[in-house]
């Protein structure tokens, strides 16, 4: 293994979801504010509303301590279950849906959301509606022949992952294998979303220093082609904003919808 390749002992000891919120996502300064969730917000509004990905049941997988790409999707899921691999995670998903005076704030990102669907000024409604869709928040684990052992799991209309693969992934053999897990998630003809970012070797939280699997746009078709999948649609675009490459290296950003054949 590469030794440079953050293991998952590191990402308990040494990953802060305050300091990923603030490095990533707070108004006006989180390096994915602005270009990435525009990208990843207007991408599942258009999923979400073709009429086309819709069921009873969601699985977010590797949520990280987020909550905004699951803003579209709470329209057309009555029940999101919601994860994450690291514990402090988890405990910030639970603060925000509790509605705890210290939770994340993603009002911001909301109200970008509310203005996609033309209701913008019924972010407080959108909030409270994600809240009582989302009946679970379970630990998950990449690296795992079962991703939510000891956990039964239902079949899943739709799976969305968001930033997450790269991560736990060591290798393109490792995210294909994953990819292939995800199936038997999925109902026969459930829906996978795939958002991330390109040739992405690392990336900083706060002060600390954390790995990236760096993949590229052939890596992709090659991974879902080999996990079985019949592929709707890949869309990269490439990174505009090069001012803060060093903060994550990423060149481009990723969409990828398939289905489960």
């Amino acid at each position: 293994m590469d030794p440079q390749f953050t293991k998952q002992e590191t990402y308990i000891k040494e990953f802060c979801p305050i300091d990923y919120y603030n490095t990533y996502y707070a108004k006006e300064k989180g390096v994915l504010f602005g270009e990435w969730t525009e990208f990843v917000l207007k991408n599942l509004h258009e999923t979400f509303t073709s009429g086309n990905v819709k069921g009873d049941t969601l699985i977010d997988f590797g949520a990280g301590p987020t909550i905004y790409h699951l803003l579209s999707a709470c329209e057309v899921f009555d029940n999101i279950i919601t994860s994450d691999f690291l514990e402090q995670n988890r405990k910030q998903l639970k603060k925000w849906l509790r509605k705890d005076p210290d939770a994340q704030d993603w009002t911001h990102i909301v109200k970008f959301v509310c203005e996609l669907e033309g209701n913008s000024n019924e972010w407080e409604k959108k909030e409270e509606m994600l809240r009582r869709k989302v009946t679970k928040v379970l630990k998950c684990n990449a690296l795992s022949e079962k991703p939510y052992d000891p956990v039964p799991m239902p079949e899943a209309d739709c799976l969305i992952s968001c930033l997450c693969l790269e991560a736990p992934c060591k290798d393109l053999e490792a995210f294909t294998n994953t990819l292939k897990k995800f199936k038997e998630l999925l109902k026969p003809g459930g829906h996978i979303v795939i958002q991330s970012v390109l040739n992405c070797t690392f990336y900083h939280v706060g002060e600390k220093w954390f790995s990236c699997l760096s993949l590229t746009k052939d890596d992709l078709e090659k991974a879902f082609t080999e996990a079985g999948y019949g592929t709707v649609k890949i869309k990269v675009t490439p990174r505009s904003d090069r001012s803060r490459m060093d903060i994550s290296d990423y060149d481009s950003l990723y969409f990828v919808h398939a289905r489960k054949t």
